[in-house]
């Protein structure tokens, strides 16, 4: 083995460490932030005079159930719009029903110009109001981005890695889920997370449907011009929004196949 080989081995060694103290740094850096946000808001409310429509707004228990209906709805309709849109977006490129592929993919970009505002009270005023109905406001607007990147996903594999896996003896749907999803599994991951986030911030919007969450706070804090309310609402949604982000983000990276 020759000098060079040695020291080129020990700078990618040294390449590579630097790499993971690099990755595990940004891991940490949004709790980090996460924390901070969350303590400065506290001290924050600790060292106002709040009044009594502050104290009975802004307390740990409603903070704590406003906080969980959020979570809730965001749950609630991300899970549905998983099981909606990436099954949809799969059977939309297979090749019985990739006709309808385009105009599918012309109807999400439509969609995602639609207010999300506009899809709640929509519902509000033909359906009801209630948790349920915001959950379904939700998925109609957090599921066309999912459903366009699961089917650009899936177009984007090389038709020469379909053919090879069909070559070997696969069968379309073996290539589908040990070759096409697994390369698609970026885009598609993109999607969800853009999904989240947008669930997230579309959520406080429920509050005019009566379904709770941390709206009602910012709701309450507009209504009554009371800026700690106000505040309390908007930077627990901030909080909740990039821990999301960052808790996808890690799925995203276990998930991502090496080398893509």
């Amino acid at each position: 083995m020759s000098v060079t080989t040695v020291l080129d081995g020990r700078a990618d060694e040294r390449g590579g460490a630097r790499a993971v103290g690099r990755s595990a740094a940004g891991v940490a850096a949004t709790p980090a932030v996460l924390v901070l946000a969350t303590a400065a808001l506290f001290v924050y409310l600790r060292g106002r005079h709040l009044d009594a429509i502050e104290r009975r707004s802004i307390n740990r228990d409603v903070i704590i159930q406003r906080f969980v209906e959020h979570i809730e709805l965001v749950a609630a309709s991300t899970a549905l719009v998983l099981a909606i849109a990436i099954p949809l977006g799969v059977l939309l490129t297979r090749p019985g029903l990739r006709p309808l592929a385009a105009p599918f993919l012309a109807l999400a970009n439509v969609g995602q110009a639609v207010p999300s505002i506009g899809v709640l009270v929509l519902l509000a005023v033909t359906v009801g109001i209630g948790f349920q109905k915001a959950v379904i406001a939700l998925i109609l607007v957090s599921a066309l981005p999912v459903l366009r990147n699961t089917m650009v996903g899936l177009q984007g594999v090389d038709r020469s890695l379909i053919d090879a896996g069909r070559g070997i003896g696969l069968s379309r749907t073996a290539v589908l889920l040990r070759v096409e999803l697994p390369l698609a599994v970026p885009v598609i991951l993109a999607s969800v997370r853009v999904a989240v986030i947008l669930n997230v911030g579309t959520a406080t919007l429920a509050a005019f449907t009566n379904a709770g969450g941390l709206g009602d706070l910012i709701n309450t804090g507009i209504a009554l011009n009371r800026t700690p309310i106000l505040l309390t609402g908007s930077v627990l949604t901030a909080v909740l929004a990039m821990a999301a982000d960052w808790l996808i983000g890690i799925v995203e990276h276990y998930l991502r196949p090496r080398g893509v």
